[in-house]
């Protein structure tokens, strides 16, 4: 099949990412499920794409059948999932079998999926985490105490449950966790420290650290996110240590071109790797980047397609912030001065995606955090300050959900 390198073919891509594409030159045929996606950013991803084709995405055979066909009658160059979400897999592997994959399906596993990672890293030296895999609930107990006793972090494994990690402090949380909870299990020895977000870029198999993030996380049980800061406060010997973690893990894992962000504790000994995954960063990340280095970290891949190349190195010459509002959990009943906050000269992004009527989740992962802000500041004592008075302007009415 004879294809042209600047043809695209996405599966649910963002619009921003379709846009940024098309920017860089390239032509992008999107694939888009109408049932799980919102008609209004499908309306942004059309506005951008040459075409864009339907599919359930949870139908595997249909999905693969869209994706040789389009490939074919497109002479699509390229065939991509910037994720890790439903129909990754199978996007991945016919994306590798037509040739137009940019890793093995094999990498994205490694780096997707915490079991596999921990198997990945099982007996490296600097980067591997303690752990059990267990079957039955019967078997926790024990499992914690191979570890060192509490406090652990553990998650099911079953499929279509709730895999977020939980932080179980004691043999009373981890019985009332796994009292709800079906196994197998994975269980890790929890691992104390500052928590970084690296975002990376790798070209042809070069793996470049663009930039690491700070991020402070609230308490037990779930360490969801609360703020992330950029650039991270980190002396060089400290910051040489993550990017030297963090790119072995990608030659480990096979990774060999495109974007991934992983998340790494600097424990006493070092740092060490508790989650990763292909793809770029969420939460805002990108856009910290850009306001503080000037880089643009989505745009710079598309380029990397058609001129094999890494990005130069930018200092940072700002700092920039993410903080997420923190809602009571309950139906939405008022919110108001969104506007008064997107009108701040040092406000770059507000993501509040309720309105009142809508049901506010708790906040137990990055998923269901509700709403964000981004703001920029001459260093990082400024910027703390303007995302503390963002906060302090939001002012948002829930009641308990029945």
């Amino acid at each position: 099949m004879q294809t042209r390198p600047d043809r695209i073919l996405m599966v649910l891509p963002r619009a921003r990412l379709v846009r940024k594409a098309v920017d860089a030159g390239h032509r992008v045929w999107s694939v888009w499920d109408p049932v799980r996606r919102d008609a209004a950013e499908r309306g942004e991803v059309a506005r951008y794409s040459e075409e864009v084709l339907t599919v359930d995405v949870t139908d595997e055979s249909a999905l693969r059948a869209l994706v040789v066909r389009a490939a074919q009658e497109h002479r699509i160059g390229h065939v991509m999932y910037l994720g890790s979400g439903m129909g990754a897999w199978p996007v991945l592997e016919e994306a590798h079998r037509l040739g137009l994959g940019a890793n093995p399906p094999q990498s994205h596993l490694l780096l997707g999926d915490r079991a596999a990672l921990c198997e990945l890293l099982h007996g490296h030296a600097r980067l591997g985490v303690c752990f059990r895999r267990v079957d039955l609930r019967t078997e926790l107990h024990a499992a914690v105490d191979e570890l060192g006793g509490p406090p652990v972090v553990v998650r099911s494994l079953a499929r279509d449950v709730d895999r977020r990690p939980v932080l179980a402090p004691g043999p009373g949380a981890l019985e009332a966790w796994a009292g709800r909870t079906p196994g197998p299990y994975l269980v890790e020895e929890f691992l104390a420290g500052p928590q970084y977000t690296v975002s990376t870029l790798s070209v042809d198999g070069m793996h470049q650290v663009v930039g690491i993030t700070a991020t402070r996380t609230g308490g037990p049980p779930h360490l969801v996110a609360l703020e992330h800061v950029h650039p991270a406060p980190l002396g060089d010997r400290e910051s040489a240590e993550i990017r030297s973690a963090v790119c072995a893990l990608l030659d480990l894992a096979g990774f060999e071109h495109g974007p991934a962000d992983i998340t790494v504790v600097l424990t006493g000994t070092g740092p060490r790797i508790v989650s990763s995954r292909p793809g770029f960063s969420r939460d805002g990340i990108p856009l910290l980047l850009r306001l503080a280095r000037g880089v643009d970290l989505e745009a710079a891949f598309f380029q990397t397609l058609t001129i094999s190349r890494c990005l130069p190195h930018t200092d940072a010459v700002r700092t920039a912030g993410a903080a997420f509002f923190q809602l009571p959990p309950g139906r939405l009943t008022a919110v108001a001065d969104l506007d008064e906050i997107r009108a701040l000269p040092h406000v770059h992004a507000v993501h509040f995606p309720f309105r009142p009527g809508d049901p506010v989740p708790g906040m137990t992962d990055g998923a269901t955090v509700p709403g964000f802000v981004v703001v920029d500041g001459a260093n990082a004592e400024e910027t703390a300050e303007r995302l503390a008075a963002v906060r302090r302007l939001l002012r948002a009415e829930a009641e308990p959900a029945p």
